[in-house]
């Protein structure tokens, strides 16, 4: 936290010191909701619900956020690591199938401290880790040993396109090479029932106008990883106020243009992964960020 270098953003500054760098986050843990959360893939949530804890602050920042008030620091509850580990015990009394820890790369050394006092204290269920993807490799070995699912993002393939929408050029370069490593350490699925706990599922948003790049995503992990994780493509982009400036981001995606990425997965010879059906584009599927078991 003194030379803080957890993300790619490299901003080495004192969070100790309560100096903010791009995720705008001292080093006091910020929570902006900790619940049951049903809205993640079928094996994550199953029927009782996902322990989902919302962290705030963000590396990446994206132009097109649903969660934007959280990452951009606007909401949440300042807590202890301490208070942090009651939370996951508590989730585990309510029925949680796992820890979901939602963009936890600027508090990795406090979640470990975290987990480590849970654990001496009883909790035993799986953790995923849901991240943006753009981690360093070294935070990502940090967590060998903690992580049972990773659950990250990768984005885009087009330098372009994350720097126009992540203001990351180096965006494809940094999250490869992190999911990379959150491979080597879970390898491929592993199951109990209708629920995953352990492995590695890989989430990408379709845009509006981008499925070039959506269908390149898919290209790139499929043959990199063929079917030893699943892939989970989403149509639930909502355009919100906030990226009017941004003219090609302000409709939803088109069924012609989502399925046009889901046939292509086919094609390719995709089998482990994820599809979203139905009205998923609107604001009621954003979660309240309302401190909620914080």
């Amino acid at each position: 936290m003194s030379n803080c270098d957890l993300c790619a953003r490299h901003c080495n500054i004192d969070r100790s010191a309560s100096k903010i760098g791009f995720c705008k986050m001292t080093d006091e843990i910020r929570v902006a909701r900790a619940a049951l959360h049903m809205w993640e893939e079928p094996c994550i949530s199953g029927e009782n619900g996902s322990g989902t804890v919302f962290f705030t602050g963000c590396s990446l920042r994206c132009v097109f956020c649903q969660n934007n008030n959280i990452a951009n620091g606007d909401t949440g509850k300042s807590i202890t690591i301490e208070r942090l580990s009651e939370i996951f015990l508590e989730l585990q009394e309510k029925g949680a199938n796992n820890i979901n820890l939602v963009t936890p790369t600027h508090y990795v050394p406090q979640i470990i401290k975290a987990l480590d006092l849970a654990r001496s204290n009883g909790l035993h269920l799986p953790i995923v880790y849901n991240t943006g993807s753009y981690d360093t490799v070294e935070t990502i070995r940090l967590l060998d040993g903690y992580v049972d699912v990773y659950l990250p993002d990768l984005k885009y393939v087009s330098s372009e396109l994350s720097l126009r929408y992540s203001h990351a050029k180096d965006y494809f370069t940094i999250a490869s090479a992190a999911i990379a490593e959150m491979f080597r350490q879970v390898g491929p699925p592993q199951f109990e029932g209708d629920l995953i706990k352990k492995g590695m599922i890989v989430r990408h948003l379709v845009l509006p106008t981008h499925t070039e790049d959506s269908k390149s995503v898919v290209r790139y992990l499929y043959e990199t990883y063929g079917d030893d994780i699943f892939i989970s493509i989403m149509n639930q982009y909502t355009p919100l106020p906030h990226v009017s400036s941004y003219p090609e981001l302000t409709r939803a995606v088109t069924t012609l243009e989502y399925d046009e990425v889901v046939d292509y997965a086919i094609d390719l010879g995709v089998e482990n992964g994820f599809i979203q059906e139905g009205e998923t584009s609107k604001e009621s599927f954003i979660p309240p960020f309302d401190l909620e078991g914080v």
